[in-house]
């Protein structure tokens, strides 16, 4: 499952704000700590930090990636960033914690990467592109350093959501940057309860399918129309690959990308700044199930992103898969079709 975990920060005007609203939770929360009381938000800052983990991906990974753009320095440096970004986005299907499990977490052998988003920033960070990776699809997997020591072994042909299985955070940005040549800036992961959780705090959300649903796997049964989901509903919707089209990965991922857009319109719809208790509810999902890398593990550096996301808005976001075709070694499979994919990946540097 996937989430775009963004900020919000910004209330200059109803136009205005509504833009501004669009993509920032991160930034809110820090806002939301200050009109808690100075004990409140000092305890409140201290656990929505304490709720993140942190991953060390630049030190595992070393110099072996692809380069960081070079960039042309402003004149005066911006109170904020405002350089081009990419964020490999994941959303996991562990089954630790009791929450993940009984929303249908993967096996006791290990989480897989049940949704992949690479998310790309424009330069000046208002308009964004979000480009889906299917876990089907066949890559070859790099070798990778394991947390215990050691390195796994190169696989060809295999299963891209193998990779964050094999080895985690490290090992699924590793897989990205082979196979697209594009240097991942950060890594932000979400689980199933962290998901959940964080629609429940928007006051569930609002989407619209083309086809009726019954897909057993995921538990969820919808008629074709307009629907207003709770968090374990909308999750139901991220998982649902059964129960519509063929029966692919390919379908679950538009219905994924509905669910980005639905998601950004609630949040924009919401004026969390008068509504203390909804924004700290909202802050504790977001930051709860959160793993990131060590650029982005502590409120401050998220803050400081949702704050640099100030012209973004749920308008200016490109939702887009990465061209794939069939496997022509396993029609239940897929692979990235070029020269498309790489025109795609190109496009992003």
């Amino acid at each position: 499952m996937f989430l775009p975990v963004t900020g919000h920060h910004g209330d200059e005007g109803k136009e205005a704000g509504r833009r501004s609203r669009a993509l920032k939770i991160a930034g809110l929360v820090l806002a939301g700590t200050l009109v808690l009381g100075a004990g409140a938000a000092g305890w409140a800052y201290w656990h929505l930090n304490d709720n993140i983990t942190g991953v060390d991906i630049d030190n595992a990974l070393g110099d072996d990636r692809p380069p960081k753009p070079v960039t042309t320095p402003a004149p005066s440096a911006p109170a904020l960033p405002s350089e081009a970004l990419n964020i490999l986005v994941l959303g996991s299907d562990s089954r630790s914690g009791e929450e993940n499990r009984r929303l249908g977490g993967g096996d006791s052998s290990g989480a897989r990467s049940d949704t992949a988003m690479v998310v790309h920033l424009d330069a000046g960070r208002t308009s964004a592109t979000v480009v889906s990776i299917p876990r089907d699809t066949l890559v070859t997997r790099p070798s990778c350093p394991r947390p215990s020591g050691g390195s796994t072994a190169v696989a060809r042909r295999s299963m891209f959501n193998s990779a964050y299985e094999v080895g985690g955070p490290v090992c699924a940005v590793k897989t990205v940057e082979e196979m697209t040549n594009v240097r991942m800036d950060h890594y932000l992961e979400i689980d199933f309860s962290g998901f959940a959780k964080l629609v429940d705090a928007l006051g569930g959300v609002t989407v619209t399918t083309d086809e009726d649903i019954a897909d057993e796997d995921s538990h969820l049964r919808l008629k074709a129309g307009t629907h207003h989901l709770d968090g374990t509903q909308a999750l139901g919707l991220a998982r649902t690959r059964h129960g519509i089209g063929d029966g692919s990965d390919l379908g679950r991922i538009g219905l994924q990308q509905k669910l980005v857009k639905a998601l950004l319109e609630q949040i924009a719809s919401q004026n969390l700044l008068t509504d203390p208790a909804r924004l700290y509810r909202v802050a504790d999902a977001v930051t709860a199930g959160l793993t990131t890398d060590t650029g982005l593990d502590s409120l401050a550096e998220l803050t400081r992103l949702g704050q640099s996301l100030q012209g973004l808005s749920a308008s200016g976001v490109r939702t887009v898969m990465m061209p794939v075709v069939r496997a022509p070694s396993d029609p239940n499979r897929v692979v990235a079709q070029e020269p498309e994919a790489g025109r795609l990946w190109e496009s992003l540097r």
